[in-house]
């Protein structure tokens, strides 16, 4: 009973994170699955996959209806809680790296957030996970046209939202320590050269810390606030290369504690999304002492 479950946990916690967007729910979701896994009688249950996603599912979906309404009243920009991606030997092929990687970004989850919760489920488990309409209609307990309908309006607003690129890993790499480097040096001019012009800069404090209560646009004035603010300058801080939700970020430390996560969005090798987190909630999972 326990390995069969704990053999499916990773997947039910991927599909919780994807459709809350905050690690500790998705923990909670899993955990409350395994309750009622061995609370049920499994002489019932003829796929044991399908029963777990299903109960997963629907936890989640009932958290999610809750947190939307919480998050009416968050202060300021609200961004995922980042986490640590390793998708392990257990995802070799180069292809489902690259579609899991997608479907876990930050750029992608935040347009997420504004489908409702039945569209971002169905989302979830068909893009991410490739589940068959007929099994995510079972747990909807919907009808499988439903599902589809449900499916392709979500596709089409994901498309919609969602940066339409392709970034080669070492060149985001490269541009990130770049931007750093510019960033933390108070250099406006080097930002200058990297931003694109339209670029955003999207900062999360939940009102727990400093970051701009709206979201910033155009290269002047996220320039301008980065040099003002010289994030992560060198003799006030520790830096720390990680990668959360598929692609390369900086953990900014303060006396050994995590304070800010940043991390770009690039297209055509210029910054096109600055995200940053400095919500204390949102970084306990850095705080150990060896690091993320």
């Amino acid at each position: 009973m326990t390995e069969l479950f704990e053999e499916h946990r990773p997947m039910l916690l991927g599909v919780a994170y994807r459709m809350l967007g905050r690690a500790a729910d998705a923990e909670d979701v899993v955990q409350e699955a395994w309750l009622r896994w061995t609370a049920e009688d499994r002489d019932d249950v003829r796929e044991p996959r399908a029963f777990l996603v299903r109960i997963t599912t629907r936890l989640a979906l009932d958290r999610l209806r809750q947190a939307q309404a919480r998050r009416e009243a968050y202060v300021g920009p609200w961004l995922p809680e980042p986490v640590v991606t390793d998708f392990g030997p257990a995802v070799p092929d180069t292809a489902e790296r690259a579609l899991l990687a997608d479907s876990v970004s930050l750029a992608v989850l935040v347009v997420l957030e504004s489908l409702s919760p039945l569209e971002r489920a169905v989302f979830v488990l068909r893009e991410a996970f490739g589940f068959p309409y007929g099994e995510i209609a079972t747990a909807l307990d919907r009808s499988e046209a439903a599902v589809r309908q449900l499916a392709g309006r979500a596709r089409r607003h994901v498309d919609e939202g969602k940066p339409r690129y392709d970034v080669d890993p070492a060149e985001r790499r490269d541009l990130t320590e770049r931007f750093l480097s510019a960033a933390s040096g108070g250099d406006l001019g080097g930002l200058l050269a990297l931003l694109a012009p339209d670029v955003r800069l999207v900062g999360d404090s939940g009102g727990k810390a400093r970051t701009p209560r709206r979201i910033i646009e155009g290269s002047d004035k996220v320039g301008r606030f980065l040099a003002a603010t010289s994030i992560g300058a060198a003799e006030l801080y520790e830096l720390r290369f990680v990668e959360i939700n598929g692609a390369p970020a900086v953990l900014v430390l303060a006396d050994g504690r995590p304070d800010t996560l940043v991390q770009i969005e690039v297209r055509d090798g210029r910054v096109q999304c600055v995200y940053i987190i400095r919500n204390p909630d949102k970084l306990q999972g850095f705080a150990a002492p060896d690091g993320p």
